[in-house]
């Protein structure tokens, strides 16, 4: 594990070279802090990640959400989304932001190109230390995950980089604990009132014994699988498809590719995600309010746009697209 100053020294080169340019586990270990109440805090202790090759105490993810209207010998009227990993994550050239990044140099193009821009989430672990969520079932090792967004990221960042901070957070003498607090503005949670203790503790007797009992995660086992040459091409596939308008196909990508909560075989793919027959039609309802979701895939900072409340372009034909900034860079 890096110290403090050697942190804050990668830090500063990494703001220096991006200045002026353009979940997993199978466990429920994942702390689910957006379910907190409204106007309450939580109290959380980072650790720092059980990889002593890892400089910092986290581990980023870089994750493209590819949209369709349907499913293909399913439900073909209710969108589903595939997420899957930018191969900029490992410094690699991503098909999709080759594609995209010049959308942005048209205004009729940038909301279309949100769409499909990176989303950055962070990974932690830690204790939490005081809960203001009423779970049902925690685990039995108390050393927690946390899959945090930007806004809280930069937070923690910006602390980091505070001089009156002596100590590493997650230092084991003389860390500091991290209050979460949640409210809201306009309809979305905000976090913007978190921060950092202002006195240091060292961690408790049955923290460490936790610790000495389980062990620390190591953060790069819940980072998404590194894409082969075959499954960069299909996410690119799927891309131009979602683009078009066109609906999933489990036959085509779902060996590879899945929806979140769509199951079936990579057999008979269609007909396995087909719905069964219902008795009768159920009337159509009002779109449902979204239900609480983890804030795990907020907008990259580094996008060249502002993403927040923007409302989606109509789809175009890819073809039209490429023709369009073709003409223009003629």
């Amino acid at each position: 594990m890096a110290t403090l100053a050697e942190i804050r020294a990668r830090l500063a080169e990494q703001e220096n070279r991006t200045t002026g340019t353009k979940q997993g586990g199978g466990d429920n270990a994942i702390y689910p802090f957006w379910n907190i109440p409204e106007n309450s805090t939580s109290v959380i202790r980072f650790l720092p990640d059980g990889d002593v090759s890892n400089d910092f105490p986290w581990r980023e993810r870089q994750m493209i959400r590819i949209a369709f209207p349907g499913v293909k010998g399913g439900d073909e009227n209710k969108q589903v989304t595939v997420t899957v990993p930018c191969m900029e994550m490992w410094k690699e050239t991503c098909p999709i932001h080759t594609e995209i990044r010049p959308w942005f140099k048209d205004k009729s193009l940038e909301d279309l190109g949100r769409q499909y821009w990176k989303k950055k989430s962070y990974v932690f672990q830690g204790f939490v230390v005081q809960s203001s969520l009423a779970e049902e079932n925690t685990p039995e090792n108390s050393i927690r995950r946390f899959i945090v967004n930007p806004s809280i990221f930069n937070i923690i960042k910006a602390a980091l980089m505070d001089p009156e901070m002596e100590s590493l957070f997650t230092d084991t003498e003389n860390g500091t604990d991290f209050r979460l607090t949640k409210s809201t503005k306009g309809q979305y949670a905000d976090y913007s009132t978190s921060s950092f203790a202002r006195r240091e503790r060292g961690l408790s007797e049955v923290e460490r014994a936790a610790i000495e009992q389980h062990g620390l995660f190591n953060l790069n086992d819940f980072m998404p699988k590194k894409p082969t040459k075959e499954e960069v091409d299909i996410i690119y596939e799927m891309f131009k498809a979602s683009v078009d308008g066109e609906l999933y196909d489990p036959a085509r990508w779902g060996a590879h590719f899945k929806p979140a909560g769509l199951n079936f075989g990579s057999n008979n793919a269609a007909e396995s995600a087909a719905p069964k027959a219902a008795p009768a039609p159920a009337p159509r309802a009002a779109t449902p309010a979204p239900a609480a979701a983890a804030p795990a895939d907020d907008e990259d900072d580094s996008a060249p746009f502002d993403t927040d409340g923007a409302t989606p372009a109509p789809k175009k034909n890819v073809e039209d697209i490429l023709s369009m900034i073709r003409n223009r860079q003629k």
